[in-house]
């Protein structure tokens, strides 16, 4: 729309909203006038004073029927005094009555919540007053009975109170609850002296009797003691010293001697001490100061109720008469500045269209890497005196500021990543070199223990460069390791694997003999690696980790199953999300995000085409599934020819077999025995303890390739190649007959346990072996072929990359 419209609009709207808006104000503030002024009324003359006066009509009904009751037939025929006062209070509750029962049909549509059904729940209990007086004058209602009705209108009535209490303003509430407990307390000492009053007469209290009469005590003095005198306030203060009053302490005297009756019990009767006069003088000194108290605190409410109801009132009249005079204004004062509102404005919106033509051109050459000159690029808006012209010198400084921040953070954010790049370059060339020496050092080596610290090693310094290439590659780089040939699926899930650090918790199982190509095998390695190393981090330790490989549709899938406790389905789609649209990494901003691997997972699988996807595992944990692409898949590259073996190198075969640990074996096995390279392309495995079997062995017995025979010479003509077994080391072999000791079966099985507790092989030794592979395989290129020509397997070796 044309801004003249639009300004139109601006000044219309708020004209034609503020209008139902200030409409609705003044309805509502005379709505809650009139609420308030009705729920006051209720509760002071309408409907709170019949309440009061039945409450109080009702309670001297309970003490008088009580006296009647309890005192001997003699005493309590027609024309005695205590019949006669039990008919003039019977007069007076009926004319509290007579008053109370019209409210049933009073309209309280503005009045309290509750008060309805709390009046009909009264007139329900007087209802019943004439039946329950016929059978106190027959004789057939016991003080028990009169009690409970009594209690029970009486409550009933004490429940109209209250809700009178529950007005709309919360000062009333608050100024009503000491009076509603007041109203409780007066009861309390009701039931107490009904209660007392066949006591006094017989000497004696049932059990009930005696726990009703210790009850309405405790709660008596509770709702004294922290309801009501602290909420004393003005003329009430001179009450808050009632209970230190000589009648209170009389009162609380008589009752203290009341609860020690417990230890005077007959069976079910407990003897009571005469001090009905004690009490009855007591009692009434204390009603009457509770009553005083009670009219204050009436007077009080009232004083709060009708003094805000009478400032809503004003507060009405003010705003009605200011929000008309402010109406008028706003409509006569916007349509004069509409014009001079509508060229300024027309101003500044083509000063932003033309910043919002600039700022994106400028974002997106930082992002190019461009050098961008903020001053140059962001133009000034001529600023004027008034507010417009100080929101136009601001937007110069915030469109200037946020320019020159955005290519400051550019700058920093390339030059962090070049020097992350090069520190981790640096340091992958030591670690190459650190490998390097490790392999010296454990061609160098025999000893087992010195073995063994090599191998760990060997493992840590793995990991280690697996962790450099994470910070290449969140510097924006790429993984260095390169291969030229192609690689057997199997051999790069075993190089992930011993990459790992709980590598023996890992199994693998690949369907059929895929081959991957040469370009992906490094950063396939990496990812494997990643995830394997997620899967035995966040599951319990000894729970398998199942790794499965097998050719689909589209390509080969490659499964990671974990058995710990999973996520949510809101964490699964989010790492989903990331894994399939990989963020630009700012490295600073991440520093504390444990998902870094994620993040160099989701890289490397972009930069591949591989799927990568996270998904809830049947057995309660995570599933990874790693789908290859058919790009990615070749075929089986040819075999070279198979050298034949030299005999000087024998001794070399044995050293290396000795470097091979249980880490080629399935996870959470002990040892498995060490045999040649199989046809499969499996990685030969062997047994600890065992590695130098062969060599202690006669050295006539023929292996298991060789036919009973034994090697033929290679001394002459060339011989046919055939492989050895590795050698195995067998204990005592190497000792003397008058040396070796016998070993029996215990001997047996304390040396099993004690080679299961020591600490196991690092799975880094993998790498030793395959580097020892290597070699043979460089020393017999020029060794002609083994029989049949069958293919030697194809593994991911440093010299390949």
């Amino acid at each position: 729309m044309p801004l003249r419209t639009v300004l139109l609009i601006v000044v219309i709207v708020p004209s034609v909203t503020f209008t139902p808006l200030l409409a609705s104000g003044m309805r509502q503030l005379f709505t809650q006038w009139q609420a308030e002024q009705a729920q006051m009324d209720l509760a002071t003359t309408v409907v709170g004073r019949p309440s009061i006066d039945l409450f109080f009509a009702l309670d001297q009904e309970r003490q008088v029927t009580a006296r009647v009751l309890a005192g001997p037939r003699s005493q309590a025929g027609p024309g005695s005094a205590a019949r006669q006062s039990l008919a003039e209070q019977r007069e007076a509750t009926d004319e509290a009555v007579r008053a109370f029962r019209p409210l049933t049909a009073l309209d309280v549509a503005n009045g309290q919540v509750g008060l309805t059904a709390a009046i009909s729940r009264t007139v329900r209990g007087l209802d019943l007053l004439e039946q329950q007086r016929r059978a106190v004058d027959e004789g057939s209602s016991g003080s028990r009975q009169a009690f409970d009705y009594y209690s029970g209108v009486v409550e009933s009535g004490l429940g109209v109170l209250t809700a009178l209490s529950h007005t709309d303003e919360g000062q009333v509430n608050t100024a009503s609850q000491p009076l509603v407990d007041l109203l409780w307390i007066i009861d309390l000492l009701g039931r107490e002296d009904a209660l007392l009053a066949r006591g006094w007469e017989t000497g004696r209290l049932t059990k009930t009797e005696y726990g009703l009469a210790t009850e309405a005590i405790g709660t008596r003095n509770h709702l004294m003691h922290a309801r009501v005198v602290p909420a004393l306030t003005g003329e009430e203060t001179r009450y808050a010293k009632l209970t230190d009053g000589e009648a209170w302490r009389a009162m609380t005297a008589v009752e203290g001697r009341l609860t020690l009756a417990a230890g005077n019990a007959d069976g079910d009767q407990l003897r009571l001490r005469d001090d009905s006069a004690t009490w009855r003088s007591s009692t009434e000194t204390v009603a009457t100061q509770l009553r005083e108290l009670l009219s204050l605190r009436f007077e009080h409410v009232t004083e709060i109720g009708y003094g805000h109801a009478n400032m809503i009132f004003t507060v009405f009249v003010s705003i009605s008469t200011v929000g008309l005079l402010a109406l008028g204004l706003v409509v006569l004062t916007s349509w004069r500045l509409t014009a001079v509102l509508r060229r300024r404005i027309t101003h500044l919106r083509q000063e932003a269209h033309e910043l919002q033509e600039r700022l994106p051109d400028v974002v997106a050459r930082l992002r190019r890497g461009e050098d961008v000159d903020a001053d140059a690029e962001v133009p000034m808006i001529t600023p004027t005196g008034d507010e417009l012209g100080e929101l136009g010198h601001a937007l110069n400084l915030a469109r200037r500021s946020a320019v020159r921040t955005a290519v400051r953070q550019a700058e920093q954010h390339r030059g962090f990543q070049r020097m992350l790049q090069r520190i981790a370059r640096r340091t992958q060339i030591l670690i190459g070199l650190q490998l390097k020496k490790l392999d010296e050092l454990e061609h160098k080596h025999e000893d087992p223990e010195v073995l063994e610290g090599l191998f760990d090693l060997d493992h840590l310094t793995a990991r280690l460069r697996r962790y450099e290439e994470n910070l290449v590659i969140l510097g924006g780089g790429q993984p260095q390791r390169r291969w030229r040939k192609p690689v057997r699926l199997l051999a790069i899930l075993r190089a992930a694997q011993s990459e790992v650090q709980d590598y023996r918790r890992i199994s693998i199982d690949v369907e059929g003999e895929p081959w991957i190509a040469e370009r992906a095998v490094g950063s396939l390695i990496h990812v494997l690696a990643e995830l394997m190393e997620n899967a035995t981090t966040f599951s319990k330790p000894l729970t398998p980790v199942e790794v499965r490989a097998a050719a689909v549709g589209r390509g080969v899938a490659v499964e990671i199953e974990d058995r710990g406790l999973g996520m949510e389905p809101e964490q699964y789609a989010a790492v989903n999300a990331l894994l399939q649209s990989p963020p630009q990494l700012d490295v600073l901003t991440h520093a504390d995000d444990v998902r870094l691997g994620l993040y160099v997972v989701a890289r490397l699988a972009a930069n591949l085409g591989l799927q990568v996807e996270m998904r809830a595992s049947a057995f309660g944990g995570t599933r990874v599934v790693v789908l290859l692409q058919e790009p990615l898949i070749v075929d089986r590259p040819p075999a070279a020819p198979e050298p034949a073996e030299r005999p000087e190198e024998a001794p070399q075969e044995a050293a290396t077999a000795t470097a091979t640990t249980a880490a080629n074996t399935e996870p959470g096995s002990e040892a498995s025995e060490a045999g040649p390279a199989r046809e499969d392309g499996a990685l030969p495995t062997r047994s600890r303890g065992r590695a130098m079997a062969s060599v202690t062995a006669q050295a006539g017995s023929p292996g298991p390739e060789q036919g009973p025979a034994g090697p033929q010479d290679h001394g002459g003509a060339a011989a046919p190649y055939a492989r050895r077994p590795l050698p195995q080391r067998v204990r005592q072999a190497s000792l003397a007959e008058e040396l070796k000791a016998p070993v029996d079966t215990d001997d047996r099985d304390q040396e099993g346990r004690a080679a299961r507790d020591q600490p196991r092989r690092s799975g880094a030794t993998i790498g030793a072996f395959q580097r020892q592979s290597r070699k043979r395989r460089a020393d017999d290129d020029a060794a002609p072929p083994r029989p049949g020509g069958s293919p030697e397997p194809t593994t991911p070796t440093t010299e390949d990359r």
